[in-house]
């Protein structure tokens, strides 16, 4: 790795997610060339590119899933995340939603969020475990924030798409994450469940940092936020949604005319 003194003090110690100078290779292919990019607390950040750019590297790295050849990666202004396991890095508050939710099908909507906040216990003991006061509100206001209420008697099995990748954001909330990552949310959602899901990643972006890859611009102009645009595993453009749509460059790799 690069050392310490390579990275930009100030913005390291702002930032809740620093990258600099990341690159990763596999079998000669460069799938993250001296990638640099960083996330203020509380902010709320969408990541876009052509698929092949490095987006699925990048959540990689960050979680501990690939070791990065060279560069510095830093949670939180101060932790290297290189020299931490996968298992290390979530339970210090860095969650991950993969683009297909994951949820205890078999189970109910409410137990899919119980299971979430006791994950040291076992399945059985959690779910006839008795729940004190303070968790039973956690689980009211996740049901409350994931438009889940009327549906948490439900098996998992029986929502929508949307509703499961809701479900699965409220099962990531429970862990209480400093960061979010979030890979493609609106991916095979209803219109209205697209527009809300925009809705509901704002309202979590009061207060967590939130980082979204997707390729729907339509969901990403509905987020209102800063964009980066990922070009051959380096930062091509960065800047609002109407400013890196204007650039040519985008345009080329990305957007087309």
């Amino acid at each position: 790795m690069i050392s310490a003194e390579h990275t930009d003090p100030v913005l390291a110690k702002d930032s809740i997610l620093y990258l600099d100078g990341v690159s990763v290779s596999f079998d000669g292919f460069k799938a993250l060339n001296n990638l640099s990019l960083t996330i203020r607390p509380g902010e709320m950040r969408a990541i876009i590119g052509p698929n092949g750019a490095g987006k699925t590297t990048m959540m990689d790295v960050i979680t501990g899933k690939t070791r990065p050849d060279s560069g510095h990666v830093l949670y939180d202004g101060a932790v290297d995340l290189t020299r931490r396991d996968e298992a290390d890095i979530a339970a210090m508050g860095i969650g991950r939603k993969f683009q297909k939710p994951t949820v205890f099908e078999s189970h109910t909507v409410y137990d899919n969020l119980v299971l979430s906040l006791n994950q040291k216990r076992t399945v059985r003991t959690t779910l006839f475990a008795r729940m004190d006061e303070a968790a039973e509100e956690r689980i009211e206001e996740l049901l409350e924030l994931t438009r889940l209420s009327v549906h948490r008697d439900r098996l998992a099995r029986g929502l929508s798409h949307g509703q499961k990748q809701w479900l699965e954001i409220g099962m990531l909330l429970a862990q209480d994450p400093r960061l979010l990552l979030v890979d493609e949310p609106a991916a095979g959602m209803t219109d209205a469940e697209t527009a809300e899901t925009a809705k509901l990643l704002r309202e979590i972006a009061q207060s967590h940092s939130v980082v979204v890859v997707e390729h729907d611009m339509d969901f990403v102009r509905d987020l209102g936020v800063r964009v980066t645009v990922l070009h051959e595993g380096g930062v091509l453009a960065e800047g609002g949604l109407d400013q890196v749509s204007a650039n040519e460059r985008v345009i080329e790799v990305y957007l087309g005319r």
